[in-house]
């Protein structure tokens, strides 16, 4: 099964010193918003790697602005959305601390590499494509569900028969 690509323009920012955990949490509260509007929540929210993500997806959005001048087209940045955005690993530093009796204990310093992808909105008639590939996995793994289920009752038939 191919992984579709969306089109747009990309930013990414490598080593944040931040847990990917933590920041997937902020991610998902902007995957799928307008730019505008992802811009805002992340300016007002609480957590700490907000404002690496609020930079990745503003350093998009200039990409986008400097692809648009290049081709002599327009740019309106109430246009795009937050088509991708992923946090993957980065490198982990470890480091240790005294504990008791002689003891090392270790500390990891996680990091993230955050990449966006802003792409224009699509036309109001055609579906977003966010949710329709939500829609599509949310199918996919229904169907695996339900082979499972019906391979084990298959199973648990041919067990009682074979207890006989």
């Amino acid at each position: 099964m191919a992984i579709t690509q969306v089109a747009g323009v990309r930013a990414s920012a490598k080593y944040v010193r931040s847990t990917p955990q933590k920041t997937r949490r902020v991610v998902n509260m902007v995957r799928g918003k307008s730019v505008t509007d992802a811009v805002a929540i992340l300016k007002f929210a609480p957590q700490a790697a907000a404002v690496p993500v609020r930079k990745v997806i503003e350093s998009a959005v200039a990409n986008a602005r400097v692809k648009a001048d290049r081709a002599s087209e327009r740019f309106n940045e109430n246009d795009l959305y937050v088509a991708e955005i992923m946090v993957d690993e980065g490198p982990t530093m470890k480091r240790f601390r005294p504990r008791a009796q002689g003891r090392a204990g270790q500390i990891l310093k996680r990091s993230s590499h955050i990449t966006v992808v802003v792409a224009p909105m699509p036309e109001r008639g055609a579906a977003h494509p966010s949710k329709k590939a939500a829609a599509n996995a949310k199918a996919r793994t229904a169907n695996k569900v339900t082979q499972k289920k019906s391979a084990a009752t298959a199973k648990a038939a041919k067990l009682k028969e074979g207890a006989r």
